[in-house]
């Protein structure tokens, strides 16, 4: 009999034991959140991520019940920023605005302090926006197939403003240069002002640059959008084509996003809790607007989808930054 007791017993220690990760999930999430939430942004103050960081945090601080504090740590590649983030203790109080910004710097830094594709635990997408191809409101081109006749017009003498090699702005120039198979010069400039000022003043024949601070330029005729660079039209600017409608370019699309993340290993509980509060806080009208307001489209996901988005982008651009030429950093 007490040697039937002793194997109950162990049997019991062993089912108890087994269930322990799981309790400690489930009280992981129970907890969750503690206390404020650190978002870290890997760019500074005043910028299109950084808003949208801002108008997504306020909202889920409210829906988690912890306020959101955005840390702003911009560096070159994001790299500052998302490696404080791949070493954070994985409890979800430290996340990361992730981005295409990441997918570019898996491929175009020699050696990052961590693996983009592993050190985080994929949340949710939070909105994407388009760039713009842009020129002088007066000058003579009127669509992007005008761009494309002058390039192989005059190969080697089109100038296309974009900010540093290795952004978006300048890879989605590259990429647009590539498709069409034409010979352009690609000038690169150290901010967005500078790329606007170049293009009011005609220094250069165009531009690619993120389409949200340019709106109210473009809508006061100061510039003219020959193209948005997204997969459809841009609905605040329903008269202006997507490149991908010009002939030759029907596979051309490039659209800047922005995402959550947490360091990897953080549990599927609180994963799953922070998926729920971005859905809950993008359905809201008043964040809606205030992203429309930013150029952003609000697109909320899973874990699994921005996994799959994330590593298409990194193989995306590691290609068209081998086919540029580019030197890695």
């Amino acid at each position: 009999m007490q040697r039937l007791v002793r194997r109950v017993s162990r049997r019991r220690v062993l089912a108890a034991a087994g269930m322990a990760p799981l309790a400690s999930a489930v009280r992981a999430a129970d907890a969750y959140p503690s206390r404020p939430i650190t978002l870290v942004v890997p760019f500074a103050p005043g910028g299109i991520a950084d808003l949208t960081a801002r108008v997504a945090a306020e909202a889920m601080g409210h829906e988690l019940g912890q306020p959101m504090i955005v840390d702003n740590r911009p560096s070159a590649g994001n790299i500052v920023g998302s490696a404080a983030v791949a070493q954070a203790r994985p409890d979800g109080h430290t996340l990361l605005l992730l981005s295409n910004g990441n997918a570019v710097s898996a491929s175009l830094f020699r050696h990052l302090p961590y693996d983009v594709a592993n050190a985080f635990a994929p949340i949710s997408t939070i909105g994407f926006f388009d760039l713009a191809v842009l020129v002088n409101g007066s000058a003579r081109h009127r669509t992007p197939a005008d761009l494309v006749a002058d390039a192989r017009a005059r190969p080697g003498k089109v100038t296309i403003a974009t900010i540093a090699p290795g952004s978006t702005q300048h890879l989605a120039a590259e990429l647009f240069k590539s498709m069409a198979g034409i010979d352009v010069l690609i000038v690169p400039y150290k901010a967005s002002p500078a790329v606007l000022s170049a293009v009011r003043a005609g220094e250069v024949d165009a531009a690619f640059e993120i389409l949200g601070p340019m709106l109210a330029q473009v809508r006061a005729g100061v510039v003219r959008a020959l193209a948005v660079t997204g997969k459809e039209r841009y609905p605040g600017l329903a008269d202006v084509p997507a490149v991908r409608e010009t002939p030759g370019l029907g596979d051309y699309a490039v659209s800047s996003w922005n995402a959550l993340a947490a360091p990897a290993g953080t549990p599927a509980s609180i994963v799953e809790r922070l998926v729920q509060s971005v859905h809950a806080a993008l359905a809201l009208p008043a964040v809606r607007t205030k992203l429309d307001a930013l150029g952003v489209r609000p697109v909320a996901g899973s874990p699994a989808e921005l996994h799959a988005l994330l590593s298409s982008e990194i193989a995306r651009w590691r290609a068209v930054i081998a086919a540029a030429r580019i030197e890695l950093q």
